[in-house]
């Protein structure tokens, strides 16, 4: 069998931010699209507040600290001393203008004094003075200090509001790609290795999790700040607006540049990532081979060299930000010399008030956070897409086999399971149990495996499948499971062709007991009873009894709610192998299928195994696929397949006697 061991996702990969992924994430979004809505809510508010601060700032130098004076005739031609002007129909201050009357310059109802001057005025009559705009700068702190409180429960609500569909997003992503997962074909599974899949439903899942709770607070914040900075720029002063927009472009043509760079490195880091899961977990599972040939070295250091691999795009990666960083910083920096030299020279000559720019100078710095932090964040993003891109390669993998879109036995809405697998074994239209019709099938290309075989099983007989190495005797059983379709011919139930016959109706017909007896990390109960309808304890006991299992059972600690290793690892062979007949007994099958299951045990074992075969076996029809011919010699018939054709069928008594390829098998066991 030809097997392709490229991961099936390397060599499909699209544009990063394909508009098709972005639509793929739609139907998870839409059941929490209120939180959403709730969470852009939040940071509308949010930019608002933030918008608020600087501006805050300004109308507090600029109406209480240091008052506006443009519009002002200048005093002896001079416009660089900024002056503060007084009411004169306020007593006090008319009193005030008269106890200093050099220090104060009248101007109709108003009188002004400079600023260098106030201090040359009594501490009393100084407070009395400015007593109005220290309870403006107070009223202001209050509120400045009122906005980060409100800016504190806000950010608290929107977090809590993204994490929440954040996490609920990916709990229902993670279940579907499982789901997915798990209906897909076995030849999927002989292809791609099982490391890069547990990194789709892990990694692949988390990195989309990231994206959720921190990318999209990120990016809708800063999108947000970014557009009111401009707005209330270009309200304050367009001019000065236009000086600190003329870097735009600068950063524009830098962050495309950086983008593009770090774009194939982020997909070589998943690649990388995914390709050391598989490794690791290919040398975990084959640990005792490493061990037994001494291959520990040679393991080490194909993964050294695959982990240098991903050191290298981990330093690459770091060195396109050590220098895009820096560059924004650079960019910020002039951007503020910009502002501080048109806008200070402004402000000297009195066209500019201090407070606007001091809040440009704020504005501008926060103008820069948003740039960085979407850097900052960029390989999230970056990590992410790549994420999303896998997983949804994963989803369009339609590598399945296809259910029936007209059912036989028809499906009636709201029957059961068992009410159908009762349907299905009433309704013979023949005596043929199972039947091959002139089946082809090659796993790869034109390499058939199977070639043109015929083979009918009648209901209640007992079929042996033999040959030699590699002449296609578990890929017919592969094929009576439906874990593969023919590519010609037909395999039919019963007179009805399996694909006409939904998946999980066919399989609960038959149990398939196969020489590597897989057992799930559980109790023998949960192992025997999983996927099988309800048994209850007396059937269990005489389940576990007719499988020799019961003195199995007796020496473990906990008996048959003893929890088993991954794997049942801490059993022998023979010892997994009854669990597995108990397995099946437990389903009740009407066709029950060995694949070589007593090949790998003990002689003791396996006549444990043979009393326990015997007992399934019973009104069910067998087919059992053997290397040691000594254990289907009292089937009804014996089929011997080589090359992928049937070569010869009879009896253990007329094989022999035609002393032709089974007579040659015989002879072969017998003499080793």
């Amino acid at each position: 069998m030809q097997r392709d061991y490229g991961y099936f996702e390397e060599d499909h990969l699209a544009k990063p931010y394909d508009l098709r992924l972005l639509r793929g994430l739609f139907p998870y979004l839409r059941p929490y699209r209120f939180l959403f809505f709730l969470s852009v809510l939040f940071v509308c508010v949010l930019t608002v507040l933030d918008l608020a601060l600087p501006y805050l700032t300004k109308v507090a130098i600029d109406r209480y600290i240091v008052q506006e004076t443009r519009g002002q005739e200048p005093i002896d031609g001079d416009r660089q001393h900024r002056r503060y002007r007084i009411d004169l129909r306020v007593g006090k201050n008319e009193k005030m203008v008269e106890r200093y009357p050099d220090l104060f310059k009248v101007e109709g109802g108003h009188a002004t004094i400079g600023y260098e001057d106030l201090a040359k005025l009594d501490r009393s009559d100084l407070s009395e003075l400015r007593k109005g705009d220290v309870a403006g700068v107070a009223r202001i702190a209050v509120i400045f200090l009122g906005i980060v409180v409100c800016h504190f429960f806000f950010s608290f609500g929107n977090v809590l509001v993204l994490e929440y569909a954040g996490q609920s997003i990916m709990h229902d992503l993670r279940l579907r790609l499982f789901s997915h997962i798990q209906n897909l074909s076995v030849r999927f599974f002989s292809r791609n290795p099982i490391g890069r899949l547990v990194t789709r439903v892990t990694s692949d899942v988390q990195n989309m999790d990231e994206f959720f709770t921190s990318i999209i607070t990120v990016l809708f914040n800063d999108v947000f700040v970014l557009l009111g900075i401009m707005v209330v720029l270009v309200v304050m002063n367009w001019k000065l607006a236009l000086v600190c927009l003329t870097m735009l472009p600068v950063i524009v043509v830098t962050t495309v540049l950086f983008s593009r760079m770090a774009r194939d490195v982020f997909r070589g880091l998943r690649i990388k990532i995914a390709q050391i899961n598989s490794r690791i977990q290919e040398s975990i599972d084959g640990i005792s081979v490493i061990q037994l040939f001494s291959k520990e070295k040679k393991n080490f250091e194909r993964f050294e060299k695959l982990n240098h691999e991903n050191y290298v795009m981990g330093m690459r990666q770091i060195n396109i930000f050590s220098v895009f960083m820096p560059v924004i910083e650079v960019l910020s920096s002039v951007t503020t010399a910009l502002v501080v030299w048109y806008g200070g020279l402004r402000v000297l000559d009195d066209t500019l008030s201090l407070g606007v720019l001091v809040a440009f100078i704020s504005y501008m710095r926060m103008f820069f956070r948003p740039i960085r932090d979407i850097a900052e964040k960029y390989n999230v993003m970056q990590s992410a897409m790549a994420s999303c891109e896998r997983i949804f390669l994963l989803f369009d993998c339609r590598d399945s086999i296809p259910e029936p879109r007209e059912p036989y036995p028809p499906i009636s809405s709201g029957g059961d399971l068992t009410g159908k697998r009762n349907d299905l074994q009433q309704q013979k239209t023949t005596d043929t149990a199972v039947a091959f019709e002139r089946v082809w099938f090659a796993y790869e290309g034109d390499d058939w495996i199977i070639k043109d075989v015929s083979l009918a099983v009648r209901e209640g007989e007992t079929v042996a499948i033999v040959g030699p190495t590699g002449a296609g005797k578990s890929t017919l059983i592969h094929l009576l499971e439906r874990f593969y379709d023919p590519n010609k011919g037909a395999v039919k139930m019963r007179g009805v062709d399996i694909r006409r016959i939904p998946t999980a109706d066919l399989r609960t017909q038959m149990a398939l007991i196969t020489q590597d007896v897989f057992l799930f990390a559980s109790t023998i109960r949960d192992n025997i009873t999983a996927g099988n309808p309800p048994v209850s304890q007396e059937r269990l006991d005489e389940i576990i009894t007719g499988c020799n299992l019961d003195r199995v059972i007796r020496r473990l600690p906990e008996g048959i709610d003893t929890v088993l290793t991954e794997g049942g690892r801490t059993l022998s062979s023979g010892e997994r192998q009854l669990i597995a007949f108990a397995r099946a007994l437990a389903r009740d099958p009407s066709i029950l299928i060995l694949d070589e299951a007593t090949s790998s045990v003990d002689s003791a074992t396996e006549k444990l195994i043979q009393d326990a075969t015997s007992r399934l076996m019973e009104g069910r029809t067998g087919i059992v696929v053997a290397h040691r011919l000594s254990t289907i010699r009292h089937a009804d018939r014996i089929v011997v397949v080589h090359g992928g054709r049937i070569r010869e069928v009879g009896t253990h008594e007329e094989l022999l006697a035609r002393k032709g390829l089974y007579y040659q098998l015989y002879q072969w066991q017998a003499i080793a």
